[in-house]
């Protein structure tokens, strides 16, 4: 008998509120907010122009000499303007934001009010939301009901949605969730095998960097012309995840109800026995907080190295380190591991995507990770694998059966395409102010 998904409260919000507007306009201002506990990221772009007309990051916010450093284009050439300044709080930081975008000789709109959608990147969308979502007070009392299962991001970005919403008055504001890819896994891949009360609690996998994996799927499947191919999408950064992709739908990803399992990160662990974590407590004598901060900020190639940074790593090998050289082969051992499965329960792929800074730049990587991979048709070009390039690219021999792509990965850009699409939509049914905020259990 086929089960509902969802035995833990199932809302669809985003189903229902997202039909409520309908805006037809075909060139809309759409800033995208990447809030952090301490930062802001942000890109404005003029749609359906898909190059941004500014970019920025504000750093170091409710600190002493946060850093403003903002991009924007003059005449065909880059300007970038930095300022250092005190900001005690993430209003503090917009509200600067907004003054480098109106300024009287580098703005790049005349008012706050020309902002039409500010796009949100939120991490955790639980179950609640397996698309693009227009924010509303029920929206966003469900993205702090789920602070607990990603208290370093959700709050942080529940905090941005708070303060654009103060400055961006008349514009829509829209929820981009990282976790909304992965919610086309089935409940094979998504359940643990733990007692049934702990899924009703929320208790599954849910997968991240859903935005990432979801562009190069995207991109992927057009430069392959096959919207039904078997691909699997590698996001290495300081944050790594890899996702089996079938037709475009993630069907299985490697992290969990958290972020810190699956492939070996920059400070994270990646999978570990959980019976080390009982040992660490009981016979070591460490509390749940600091084994915590282990897995998460000390682990990985830091933990095994001293550096999280590949480029640092790489460095360490050429001068004969030892251990940086046994923790890049647990590296990308751990990546061949997973293509092994993934394959197999895609039963076969089209092409391997390489995505993230250090899929995207890592040469050697890449070569360790499709070294000895023949069974699965998996060849690499030594040459190709070389050359760099910021485009879609092939890095294969002729002969290999496998596509072995490299895909730049542009996460503001999706948000940006998800924000525009969804307002751009025509409404699949009429909206009644009755069925508005229904929860469905």
């Amino acid at each position: 008998m086929k089960r509902k998904k969802g035995c833990w409260k199932k809302c669809i919000h985003n189903k229902i509120i997202s039909s409520q507007f309908v805006i037809l306009n075909s060139c809309m201002n759409i800033f995208v907010v990447n809030s952090g506990s301490s930062s802001i990221k942000y890109q404005l772009f003029k749609m359906p122009d898909e190059k941004p007309i500014c970019t920025g990051l504000v750093e170091r916010v409710g600190l002493e000499n946060s850093i403003i450093t903002h991009k924007i284009s003059l005449n065909g050439k880059e300007k970038i303007i930095q300022r250092q300044l005190d900001l005690d709080d993430h209003e503090a930081a917009l509200k600067q934001v907004v003054a480098l975008l109106t300024d009287i000789e580098i703005g790049v709109i005349h008012k706050p009010e020309e902002i039409e959608v500010v796009g949100h990147r939120v991490v955790h969308g639980g179950e609640s939301f397996a698309s693009t979502t227009i924010i509303s007070n029920e929206v966003k009392a469900e993205i702090k009901k789920l602070f607990s299962l990603a208290p370093l991001h959700n709050p942080a970005n529940y905090l941005g949605i708070e303060v654009a919403e103060k400055i961006f008055t008349k514009a829509k504001q829209v929820a981009v969730f990282d976790t909304a890819f992965h919610q086309t896994m089935p409940e094979k891949a998504f359940r643990y095998a733990i007692p049934q009360h702990f899924y009703t609690e929320g208790i599954r996998a849910y997968g991240f960097h859903g935005t990432s994996h979801k562009y190069v799927t995207e991109k992927t499947l057009q430069y392959l012309d096959n919207p039904s191919a078997k691909i699997i999408t590698i996001h290495l950064g300081n944050g790594c995840s890899i996702t089996a992709v079938n037709g475009g739908k993630s069907v299985d990803t490697s992290m969990g109800f958290g972020p810190v399992c699956g492939l070996i990160m920059g400070t994270r662990s990646g999978d570990v026995d959980p019976f080390i974590i009982f040992h660490l407590v009981n016979q070591l004598g460490y509390s749940l907080d600091q084994v915590n901060n282990i897995l998460n900020k000390q682990s990985g190639m830091q933990g095994l190295t001293g550096f999280s940074d590949m480029r640092d790593i790489t460095k360490a090998i050429a001068e004969g380190n030892e251990e940086a050289e046994l923790a890049y082969e647990m590296y990308t051992y751990r990546i061949k591991k997973y293509i092994g499965s993934y394959a197999a329960a895609l039963n076969g792929i089209d092409a391997i995507v390489f995505t993230g800074g250090v899929g995207e730049n890592d040469i050697n990587v890449r070569k360790l990770v499709c070294h000895d991979m023949d069974y699965l048709g998996i060849r690499l070009d030594d040459e190709k694998n070389k050359l760099r390039s910021g485009n879609i690219r092939e890095i294969n021999t002729d002969d290999s059966r496998t596509k072995v792509l490299i895909v730049p990965t542009n996460e503001e850009l999706e948000i940006v395409k998800q924000c525009y699409e969804l307002l751009n939509a025509e409404p699949i049914f009429a909206q009644s102010e009755k069925t508005e905020g229904v929860v469905f259990m």
